[in-house]
Protein backbone atom coordinates (compact mmCIF):
# COMPACT_ATOMS: atom_id res chain seq x y z
CA UNK A 1 0.00 0.00 0.00
CA UNK A 2 1.51 3.39 -1.01
CA UNK A 3 -0.04 6.96 0.09
CA UNK A 4 0.73 10.47 -1.71
CA UNK A 5 -0.86 13.45 -0.14
CA UNK A 6 -0.46 17.08 -1.74
CA UNK A 7 -2.14 20.42 -0.47
CA UNK A 8 -4.54 22.36 -2.94
CA UNK A 9 -5.79 25.81 -1.50
CA UNK A 10 -7.90 24.48 1.72
CA UNK A 11 -7.89 20.81 0.46
CA UNK A 12 -6.03 17.80 1.86
CA UNK A 13 -5.78 15.43 -1.23
CA UNK A 14 -5.10 11.81 0.19
CA UNK A 15 -3.87 9.59 -2.41
CA UNK A 16 -4.04 5.89 -1.58
CA UNK A 17 -2.56 2.86 -3.87
CA UNK A 18 -2.30 -0.64 -3.55
CA UNK A 19 -4.39 -2.97 -1.15
CA UNK A 20 -6.48 -1.75 1.71
CA UNK A 21 -6.30 -4.58 4.06
CA UNK A 22 -5.41 -5.95 7.36
CA UNK A 23 -1.67 -6.22 6.53
CA UNK A 24 -1.36 -2.51 5.05
CA UNK A 25 -4.10 -0.62 7.03
CA UNK A 26 -1.75 0.05 10.34
CA UNK A 27 1.16 1.77 8.33
CA UNK A 28 -1.21 3.26 6.84
CA UNK A 29 -3.05 4.73 9.54
CA UNK A 30 -0.07 5.90 11.41
CA UNK A 31 1.14 8.14 7.99
CA UNK A 32 -2.39 8.97 7.40
CA UNK A 33 -2.75 10.20 10.76
CA UNK A 34 0.67 12.07 10.27
CA UNK A 35 -0.75 14.01 7.42
CA UNK A 36 -3.82 15.49 9.13
CA UNK A 37 -1.72 16.68 12.26
CA UNK A 38 0.06 18.52 9.87
CA UNK A 39 -2.62 20.15 7.71
CA UNK A 40 -4.85 20.17 10.84
CA UNK A 41 -7.21 23.70 10.24
CA UNK A 42 -8.08 23.01 6.48
CA UNK A 43 -11.78 22.69 5.58
CA UNK A 44 -11.59 18.99 4.20
CA UNK A 45 -9.90 16.09 3.11
CA UNK A 46 -10.24 13.95 -0.01
CA UNK A 47 -9.34 11.08 0.03
CA UNK A 48 -9.02 9.29 -3.82
CA UNK A 49 -9.21 5.28 -4.12
CA UNK A 50 -8.62 5.02 -7.61
CA UNK A 51 -5.17 2.98 -6.92
CA UNK A 52 -6.56 1.11 -4.54
CA UNK A 53 -6.72 -2.52 -5.99
CA UNK A 54 -8.90 -4.07 -2.75
CA UNK A 55 -10.35 -3.27 0.43
CA UNK A 56 -11.93 -5.31 2.57
CA UNK A 57 -13.63 -4.40 5.84
CA UNK A 58 -10.24 -3.27 7.44
CA UNK A 59 -9.68 -0.62 4.54
CA UNK A 60 -13.93 0.41 5.96
CA UNK A 61 -12.33 0.94 9.45
CA UNK A 62 -9.39 2.25 8.11
CA UNK A 63 -11.39 4.97 6.44
CA UNK A 64 -14.14 5.92 9.52
CA UNK A 65 -10.95 6.05 11.88
CA UNK A 66 -9.62 8.93 9.53
CA UNK A 67 -13.22 10.74 9.46
CA UNK A 68 -13.51 10.68 13.16
CA UNK A 69 -10.24 12.43 13.69
CA UNK A 70 -10.38 14.96 10.69
CA UNK A 71 -13.67 15.79 12.64
CA UNK A 72 -11.54 16.70 15.64
CA UNK A 73 -10.04 19.12 13.53
CA UNK A 74 -13.77 20.35 12.25
CA UNK A 75 -12.45 18.52 8.55
CA UNK A 76 -15.03 16.85 6.06
CA UNK A 77 -13.74 14.13 4.48
CA UNK A 78 -14.85 13.31 0.76
CA UNK A 79 -13.99 9.76 -1.49
CA UNK A 80 -12.98 9.82 -4.99
CA UNK A 81 -12.62 7.60 -7.86
CA UNK A 82 -13.40 4.07 -5.88
CA UNK A 83 -13.34 1.29 -8.37
CA UNK A 84 -16.21 -0.87 -8.81
CA UNK A 85 -15.39 -3.13 -6.08
CA UNK A 86 -14.97 -0.84 -3.57
CA UNK A 87 -17.60 1.51 -4.85
CA UNK A 88 -19.80 -1.42 -4.09
CA UNK A 89 -18.36 -2.13 -0.69
CA UNK A 90 -18.53 1.65 0.49
CA UNK A 91 -22.65 2.25 -0.66
CA UNK A 92 -23.72 -1.03 1.15
CA UNK A 93 -21.93 -0.57 4.33
CA UNK A 94 -23.51 2.86 4.56
CA UNK A 95 -20.26 4.97 4.42
CA UNK A 96 -21.42 7.90 1.96
CA UNK A 97 -23.45 9.04 4.43
CA UNK A 98 -20.52 10.10 6.50
CA UNK A 99 -18.11 10.59 3.75
CA UNK A 100 -19.72 11.39 0.46
CA UNK A 101 -18.30 10.55 -2.85
CA UNK A 102 -17.04 13.71 -5.10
Amino acid sequence: MQMQSSRQGDNLYVYLAGELDEHSVSEMRAQADRVIDEHAGLSRAIFNLAGVKFMDSTGIGFLIGRYKKLRQYGMAMYLENPNAGADKILSLSGVYSLMPKI
